[in-house]
């Protein structure tokens, strides 16, 4: 056991635990948040993305070691109330069927608009090819992240002086 010290969501955290435990397992069973969801535990589908000091990262693949000193956002961290454009352009777009994937999905989405903020559909295409969706919900992402980009332009239009939109920091995020 290795005591580890890392930011969740804007908190500092210390626990205890095997250096090699998976990220995903100490966020949801050690310190409860389930918004990150566990789907294939080899990081292939993206189920459980999160943002490592602000780049999206498959939790799963992870070793809790490897965040000590770092900023972990969870899908509960991205934003208060579903205010961050993505959740808004989720939402908008109607994109979840089941909705286990979508936390993963919007914190990918998230982590290209903050490093593009105005992706083609072949940036999107390249950033969300590590997330996958079993219902198939492909064309409503892309329409989303679409639709995001043009609200963080708005708003950024509107407040030309204000700092843009924090887009490393969502409440609860689908099932459990």
């Amino acid at each position: 056991m290795a005591s580890i010290s890392f930011q969740l969501n804007g908190k500092q955290h210390t626990i205890e635990a095997d250096a090699d435990t998976p990220l995903l397992w100490v966020i949801r069973d050690t310190l409860g948040l389930t918004g990150t969801k566990f789907g294939c535990g080899g990081g292939y589908c993206g189920a459980c993305t999160v943002h490592i000091g602000g780049r999206a990262s498959h939790s799963c693949s992870v070793p809790v070691s490897a965040v000590a000193g770092l900023g972990v956002t969870t899908i509960e961290g991205l934003s208060v109330e579903h205010a961050h454009p993505v959740q808004q352009a989720w939402l908008l777009e109607q994109v979840p069927q089941c909705g286990y994937c979508q936390p993963g999905q919007i914190m990918a989405a998230a982590a290209l608009l903050a490093d593009k903020p105005a992706p083609t559909d072949a940036d999107i295409d390249r950033a969300m090819s590590g997330n996958l969706c079993r219902c198939g919900t492909y064309s409503a992402i892309r329409r989303a992240i679409h639709r995001a980009a043009s609200l963080n332009a708005t708003r950024a239009s509107a407040q030309p002086d204000a700092a843009p939109p924090d887009v490393t920091g969502l409440s609860e995020g689908g099932a459990q």
